[in-house]
Formats: C-alpha cells, structure tokens, sequence
C-alpha cells in the first residue's frame, strides 16, 4: 500500500512553528480538508500534533521523535500526520485541548491527538518520550499499538465509540448555552456582577500563597493577571487588607522572581517553582501586555513606584524586542538559545558541544550568568554587588552552575553590609545592571518568532495606550503606531474583515473572536489616550464586524468561530466559545465588555443589549465559578453598574488632567475627549457617520471655554467641573 502522504508539506507555510518542522522526515500536512481526505481515501487514522514555536517540550518532542527516521516512518505508514500553530488556528487547538483536559484532567504543549478520518480524536495527550519512561508509554510504541488496533475491525469501532463519545461532550462544553425553557427562569438582570467580584476575590485569597505569592503552593506558577485585577477591585471597593495583600504581594513576588528579567525588563512565561525562581524562559507578547497593565493599575492603588518600574521596563523590553519598524509587534522570542562562548549548556534535551559558540540550543542560556561573567563585565565593588544583589553565585540556581538572576538582596541590605549610602549602592547597580544588558546583548539570541497576531497586538496597543498617562506620552505613541499596522496590514475596509496573522506580507485569515474584540478594545483605548477620534470609529467598525460574523442572538452567546456554514473550514467538531481566562483573557468577556464599553458612543443600544444577552445567557455558569471566568465577570459588572465615564470636552486634555488621571486607580474607567463646542463635535460626528450625538458625548460642551469635566458612576453624572480633582472627587462624595 502507498503511504497516505508524499511527502512533507509544510515548505509553504509561512508559520515559524510550521517551518521548524519542514525538515522532518516525518510527511507532516497542514491543517485542512486535503490531510483528512487522504485519510479518508488510504483508511487511516490523523495524528494531530499542536504547538508553537518557542514551546520548550515542543522542540524536545520534535528532537527525540519528528527527527528520527524510524518513528517518522511508523508516522508515514499508518497515519496522516497534521502539524498545527496553536496560534495561527487557536481554534483547532480550543477544540482539541478540550477534549484533552476533558479526558485526562489536564493539558499542555505539545498537544498530541489521534483522530479519525473526520476528525474526531479517540486518543489524547501531551509530550511522549520516544521509548518508555516512569508511567508514560513510548510514542513509538504507542503509535504502533494505535495502528494495529485500527487495523482490528472490532477495536476500530470502539475506537470511533470513544471518538463519538468525547467529541459530544466536548461540543457540549464548547457550545454550551441554555435550552430556550432555561433561559425564562434565569434572572432577566443577569449575575450581580458586585457580588461576583467579591466572590471572585475571596476564591483568590483562598488560593494565595502567603509566603511567596501567586496562587497555589506547589509546583509551577502562572501569571494571573486578571485575579491581581479582581483582588485590587475589591480592595478599593471594600477596603479587604486581605484583598490588597494578595495582589501585592503577588506583584512583588513575580517582580522579585527570576520569572522576571532582572536584567533586560519583561516576563518569561511562568516559573516551575513555587518561590518564581526558575522560569520556562520564553516572553511571549501578551504576558508583557497583561502584566504592565496590572502593574500600572498597582501603582495608581498604592503609589509605589516600584510598579510603575517594572511596567516601564517590560513595555520597554517589547518596544526594544518584540516591535517591528513599522510599529506592530512580534508574537514570541523562544526560551532556546545557544549558550555564549566559554559556557556549556543548560536545561534542555541537548548535550555537548565545545561552549565556543556553536554548541546546541538550550534553554535559558541567554538569561543566565556565572559569577565568572559577572567578574568579566564589571569591576569592584560593582561586581560583589552586582552578584549579591541578583543572586549570582558559585554553583547556582540553575543547571550546570549557571544562576537566574533574581532580587536576592534589598539595597538598604547591601547598604549595611557593604557600608555604604544607600544612594551610592542604589547608583553603583544601576550601571552594573546598563553593563550587564550590554554584555548580554552581545550572546547569541533567542530566536523570535515574527507573526504579527491581531488580538495579541490589540493587547498590546491597550497596555500601551494605558501607560501614557502614568509613563508619558510616547507610549500612546507606540500604541497608535502599532494600531495603525495592523489597521494597514489586517484589515479590509470595504468589506470589514480582519485577518489574525500578518508575517512579512503574508496574510492569513479570516480572524477570530479574539482578534476582533482585543484589537477593537485597543482602539478605544488610544482614542481614550490621545482624544483621536479616528481609532474609535475604528474599534465601532470592528464591533459591528464582530457581532455581524461571531454573535448568535437565538443563543444569546458570541462565539469565538464564525457560522460553520459562513466558514471555509468544515473540518471541527465544534463551534467553541471561550468562556475562562487562560494565558489571555476570555475573548467572549472582553467582547461583552467592550461592547457594552462602546454602546456609550451609540444611540440604538443594541452594543448594551448583546452585552446583557451575554451575561445572562452564561449567568449560571458564571456564578459556579467566578474566578475562573474573570473578564465576564468584569463585564456582567459593567452592565450592571455602567462603570465609570468621565467625558472631557477640550481641544485637547490638559497635561495636568493626563496627569491627575495616571495617578487615579479607576479600574474600568473610560475616558472619552470631545470637542470643547457642538460645532466642533458635528465634524467629529460626520466622520463616525452618527447622525446625532451619543450619550456619552451629548450636552456636555466646555463651559466658558475652559476644559470641562463630566464624571459618571452607575449611571448618574455628576455636575460639569472646570477642576478635574473636583470632578473625580463626585466619586466618593457624591456631591
């Protein structure tokens, strides 16, 4: 019989990820119809394997497995073999890592699945070692056992029950809405978004790990971004030390942490540790988006500067690292990179080398030093403090005596041990750390990855645009650079469409629920920081597009997939949606909150309407678990008590105010400039192509022609201010 495939065709992808395995010998096929079909004509089983190109386990799986001929032939026999980018196609990777977690309790990258010819997975995993280890099956050999097993008639159809079995109730977990009797007993007014906060946050502090932060007390810890948020909302709402304990001292835990780049600014992914010591090492986009605004947010509720810092310095770090000329920003830089000369390796699969530069790629050999690197960049007492300060030292934390630099040692510390000023050594360390950046630069680089991805760039552009008041304005700068890429590069403006995934001119789309609602929230957001009107017609343009393509009003759901029917991709199982926040938020939340955000520059409500749709159609499942579903939450808050708006009519918001409002923690808050005179907002709605003014907007010109303030919570106003601080105080005062 002839091998279901040819031959491997992923030399025409354009995915990073898909490239590093267009060498394989295995016969790996893209995702779509033509992979299944072979399947179906040759009667064999799809090995669907999912990854991403800076994924540690990914590179070692396609080390000890892809790479060698023996398996890639037991591959091309019996299987077709489908390689995935779980970030070209987060659908592919929704649907099929919920049947994993379903069935297995857990998931991960690289995702291994084995279908049938239509695409129904009847045996799941993760990373398999090529041959037996501890309680894992070698993957050779279980790819052998699957293939005989498909070959015995009766095995075969258990196999297609199995497959039957956990794609039902994967749809029923993706899919999952109400039936229409449900739906006339659920509160017409959906969950009480207050309540769910505070239930959120005491589930949080629950969870807290008192000694080092995060959430949780063993094994790996993750940023959670949207729980620092929920815990900071709820200690300026109720005044829970307990609340501001935690997200503090998850704040500082990360800052401290090697999961932090003490040198170079910005996140690894997570640490593996419980302490945030050791660190998976790669920086992916969205965790240096999500993170600094968190950050900001801490700063603003505390006043300690420390936050404002680290926010800087990872925004710097993706301005330095992950930007494109042009102003969009890059997906990932991998956690792999081939030690500096004179070091050997570090974690990874790969061994020898000659430490001359040349050796393998392993992982954190960019990130980490020796004492002798240290000794060889500064002089005393710059290095002693350099080492004592970043924890470096003989031995290590690290893998073959290579340390991850964290805050080990506070400057008032060091200042009594090496008896010297605290200003001197605070000074001392701040050059040590210029040399050691300069030092580092000079190692071979971790490789980057260049999809510019639309949602992850909408993150971006928010974090951005919300650092300007607190940071200066040369962030909201780059943020409308980068909105104006993708705007360019991803979006169609005659027909509304926006493709997910721009790299080096290539274009792949069409877009999902998540690149329309994070960049659409990342427009609002410049328009918010710079008082441009252009980028709000453009997240407007985005939100109709969205709710056209992705909103269902028979379900009262939006989903993160268009209508199969609509689709050029018949090959899934399921319509999902995305109801938790994983690594990023849930695109349904920020959907729902964006709109019910943008309804205020509308005058029909329909934006309002689907945001309440939303909340009280998944009210129930919101309720059994807040915390896990933290951006709903935030929107079934918003609809509930319409947030707060301070409308600002003014040529252009005083310095002063932009001040005022990035030392203010108003988590939600939206801020929205117009035109000091009517005449002047009649050009500004020409160009939205608003017939009339819209609430948020409407009455509220500049008195005397001084700028003017109009601050609103819980859908009361208060009185027109020409003093800012007056204004805000309406907020506690109520006066």
């Amino acid at each position: 019989m002839s091998q279901p495939t040819d031959r491997n065709r992923l030399d025409g992808e354009a995915s990073p990820y898909l490239q590093q395995h267009a060498d394989n010998p295995v016969h790996w096929q893209p995702w779509g119809e033509d992979a299944f079909e072979r399947a179906r004509e040759h009667d064999v089983p799809v090995f669907v394997s999912i990854g991403y190109s800076s994924c540690h386990w990914c590179h070692v799986m396609a080390e000890e497995s892809f790479e060698d001929d023996s398996i890639a032939a037991v591959l091309n026999d019996q299987f077709v073999p489908v390689k995935v980018d779980r970030e070209e196609r987060p659908d592919v990777d929704s649907t099929f890592m919920t049947v994993c977690q379903l069935v297995t309790g857990g998931g991960g990258w690289p995702l291994s699945a084995w279908c049938t010819p239509e695409g129904k997975p009847f045996y799941v995993g993760t990373y398999f070692p090529p041959e037996p280890r501890r309680n894992q099956p070698g993957f050779r050999d279980l790819c052998e056992r699957i293939a005989d097993s498909w070959a015995d008639p009766e095995q075969r159809e258990e196999m297609k029950r199995r497959a039957e079995q956990w794609t039902t109730s994967a749809r029923d977990e993706l899919e999952s809405v109400p039936e229409p009797g449900d739906a006339d007993d659920a509160d017409d007014t959906g969950p009480s978004g207050s309540d769910l906060l505070e239930e959120a946050a005491a589930a949080a502090i629950r969870g807290y790990d008192d000694e080092y932060g995060g959430f949780g007390s063993g094994g790996a810890k993750f940023p959670m971004p949207g729980r620092i948020d929920l815990l900071m909302r709820a200690a300026a709402r109720s005044g829970r030390s307990a609340a501001l304990t935690a997200a503090t001292g998850t704040l500082d835990g990360m800052a401290r942490g090697g999961v932090y780049d003490q040198i170079g600014g910005g996140f690894h992914r997570y640490a593996v540790d419980r302490q945030w010591t050791i660190p998976h090492f790669e920086k992916m986009l969205y965790d240096n988006a999500e993170l600094p605004m968190v950050y900001l947010d801490g700063y603003r509720l505390t006043g300690d500067p420390s936050y404002a810092r680290v926010a800087s310095e990872s925004l710097g770090f993706l301005d330095r690292e992950l930007r494109h000329a042009d102003g969009g920003f890059f997906s990932t830089l991998d956690a792999r990179s081939r030690p500096p000369a004179g070091r050997g390796g570090g974690r990874g699969n790969d061994e020898g080398g000659d430490g001359e530069g040349d050796a393998p790629a392993v992982e954190g050999a960019y990130y980490v030093w020796t004492p002798e690197e240290v000794d060889a960049v500064l002089d005393e007492p710059a290095s002693s403090l350099a080492k004592a300060r970043f924890g470096i030292r003989s031995g290590g934390n690290f893998e073959r005596g290579t340390t991850v630099p964290t805050v080990a040692a506070s400057i008032e510390e060091l200042a009594d041990e090496y008896d010297r000023p605290a200003d001197e050594v605070r000074e001392i360390l701040t050059d040590a750390r210029v040399a050691l950046f300069e030092a580092r630069e000079t190692r071979p680089r971790p490789a980057r990855d260049e999809k510019v991805l639309a949602s992850w760039n909408g993150r971006a552009i928010s974090a951005f645009a919300r650092a300007g008041d607190v940071l200066g304005d040369s962030y909201a700068a780059i943020a409308s650079d980068a909105l104006a890429f993708c705007r360019d590069r991803l979006y169609d403006e005659d027909t509304g469409e926006l493709a997910r995934r721009w790299l080096d001119g290539d274009v792949r789309g069409p877009g999902y629920l998540d690149d329309y609602a994070f960049l659409a929230r990342g427009a609002l957001d410049v328009y918010a920081a710079t008082g441009d009107p252009e980028p709000l017609g453009f997240a407007l343009d985005l939100a109709e597009s969205l709710v056209d393509a992705f909103y269902e009003a028979a379900d009262g759901t939006i989903y993160f997939t268009r209508d199969p029917d609509a689709s050029d991709d018949d090959t899934l199982f399921a319509r999902p949606q995305e109801f938790t926040d994983r690594s990023t938020p849930s695109s349904l939340g920020v959907a729902a909150e964006t709109l019910a955000l943008l309804d205020g520059f509308r005058t029909d409500r329909e934006f309002r309407e689907i945001a309440e749709a939303v909340v009280t159609t998944h009210a129930d499942r919101i309720r059994a678990s807040p915390l896990e579903h933290v951006s709903l939450v935030r929107a079934a808050e918003h609809v509930e008590t319409g947030g707060v708006e301070v409308t600002i009519a003014a040529d252009e918001v005083p310095a002063a105010w932009r001040e005022t409002l990035g030392e203010r923690y108003l988590p939600g808050a939206l801020v929205a400039p117009r035109p000091p005179t009517d005449a002047g907002l009649a050009a500004w709605l020409d160009d939205l192509g608003l017939d009339e003014a819209p609430p948020i907007w409407a009455d509220r010109d500049a008195l005397d022609g001084e700028p003017t303030a109009y601050v609103c919570e819980g859908f009361a106003c208060s009185p027109p201010r020409t003093d800012l601080d007056e204004a805000l105080a309406w907020l506690t005062d109520g006066e």
